[in-house]
């Protein structure tokens, strides 16, 4: 049995989209499951949309998600000469044709077919007529004779078998009149001469599918096998758009989502091992199976990724992380945040085991490691401030009193102290401490309060608090 070969075929238009990278994801998974390889071809016949940018983006999107690719990437758009020589075989086979219809021809059949309750589309005139009809100075274009009765049958490891009338089919271009390939041509030849083995894409290319079965058939090729998984929607059922999260790949980077938390959650978005939620790319390899692939659409929910990063990030290296941080920083422009971060890295780390059960995002741990750096007079959030009233600020003044006495600058010295000082005044220790965290955060999230006091030092610690007198 042949090797697996799969691939992941991207239009360098626009960046690595979410959808993109889930299907290159299943092809990845696929084929590192079986020991095959996945290659990676740039479809980059539209030359008026591709861009080098978006063929940038894609390389690092993949990159960044962790999929690597076997081989170096096929740039289709090098390989024209290849498709018109398939072209002119289906030719010699009399398999195509040359077709010599003006635009104006066609759209009149176009409506022919529309007056008489058909579908729009052309009508093989040139299908079965001599050549020597041609008219002087025509380029033509070459179109496949498609089969005129029977059936296509598209078995496919998603979808089941998905049979097409042979009538529905038209003869549809493979060459145009320049000698550019069409897609559907470039496609076919491409999977062929790469030796793609499998073919894991959305099913919106289901009806190409069909279509491309019949250059298969033409050339005498073998069709390879294929899964056509279902689009992603967003959470109301529609299909997934900006406002649901059909974003960059880039995008989720700098929305602090690390890359084993996205491949995690796409993986759940159509596809399944059990009741498993949470697992390892390992895993994920190690159970990968098209059969497993759901026949349903998926729907995105930013709030069950948001849970699966908390997740990862509380498994992270704090060193790892912090790495991320600078980096999401920086690219951010959040200029001051790197700064903080860069100019007091041993202080983060150490803050780190207790920011990580506290946020969702790296954003948000950027967010919560700013009380390290943070210039004064604090800046306090608006939902805080309620905490700072006056009879707040007095227990604040009191205690900064006694801290400032303390002998020992430690946690369990500052715990007990602050205990001590809560049970003189008859209060409850959390009355004392989120006050204090506020005036000393700004925030009412924060590490543990005597975590933070130590962390900044107490010199820093009685500046804060007297500020908020």
């Amino acid at each position: 049995m042949a090797p697996v070969v799969t691939r992941f075929a991207p239009s360098p238009t626009g960046y690595l989209h979410i959808g993109g990278a889930r299907t290159a994801l299943f092809n990845w998974a696929f084929a590192r499951h079986t020991g095959g390889k996945m290659l990676l071809r740039i479809e980059d016949t539209d030359r008026e949309r591709s861009t080098d940018g978006a063929v940038q983006a894609i390389f690092e999107g993949l990159k960044w998600l962790g999929l690597d690719w076997d081989d170096e990437p096929y740039m289709q758009f090098s390989r024209a000469r290849r498709h018109a020589e398939v072209a002119e075989e289906l030719l010699r086979r009399g398999q195509a044709y040359y077709c010599y219809c003006s635009p104006e021809e066609l759209a009149q059949m176009r409506d022919d077919a529309r007056a008489n309750g058909k579908p729009p589309r052309y009508n093989g005139f040139w299908r079965d007529r001599d050549p020597a009809e041609a008219p002087k100075g025509v380029a033509p274009v070459i179109r496949i004779k498609a089969p005129q009765s029977g059936e296509i049958r598209v078995m496919d490891h998603v979808q089941g078998e998905v049979v097409f009338r042979a009538e529905n089919l038209d003869d549809f271009i493979i060459l145009r009149s320049d000698g550019t390939p069409t897609y559907m041509l470039a496609v076919v030849v491409d999977d062929h001469d790469m030796g793609v083995t499998h073919i894991i894409r959305g099913d919106d290319h289901l009806t190409n599918a069909a279509r491309q079965i019949i250059i298969y058939q033409g050339m005498d090729w073998g069709v390879p096998d294929m899964a056509h998984i279902p689009l992603i929607h967003g959470p109301d059922g529609a299909k997934l758009s900006k406002r649901h999260g059909a974003l960059g790949v880039e995008a989720y980077r700098q929305m602090g989502y690390l890359p084993e938390a996205l491949r995690n959650y796409l993986a759940r978005l159509g596809w399944s091992h059990g009741d498993e939620e949470l697992f390892s790319t390992a895993q994920m390899v190690e159970w990968f199976s098209l059969e497993a692939l759901n026949k349903g659409a998926a729907r995105f929910d930013f709030a069950k990724l948001e849970n699966i990063n908390g997740h990862y990030i509380r498994l992270s290296e704090p060193a790892r992380l912090y790495a991320v941080m600078l980096d999401t920083a920086r690219e951010l422009g959040r200029d001051r945040d790197a700064a903080g971060l860069d100019a007091n890295r041993d202080t983060v780390l150490q803050a780190l085991p207790e920011l990580q059960p506290r946020a969702k995002t790296v954003v948000e741990l950027i967010d919560l490691a700013q009380f390290i750096y943070a210039t004064r007079p604090i800046t306090v959030d608006p939902a805080a401030a309620d905490l700072l009233t006056a009879e707040a600020k007095g227990h604040i003044q009191a205690f900064a009193a006694e801290l400032a006495d303390l002998t020992t600058w430690s946690v369990p010295a500052i715990d007990e102290a602050a205990r001590a000082f809560a049970e003189a005044r008859g209060l409850k220790l959390g009355k004392v401490a989120q006050p204090l965290r506020v005036a000393l955060t700004g925030r009412t999230i924060s590490p543990g309060i005597f975590e933070v006091m130590v962390l900044i030092g107490r010199q820093e610690t009685l500046d804060r608090l007297y500020d908020q007198a």
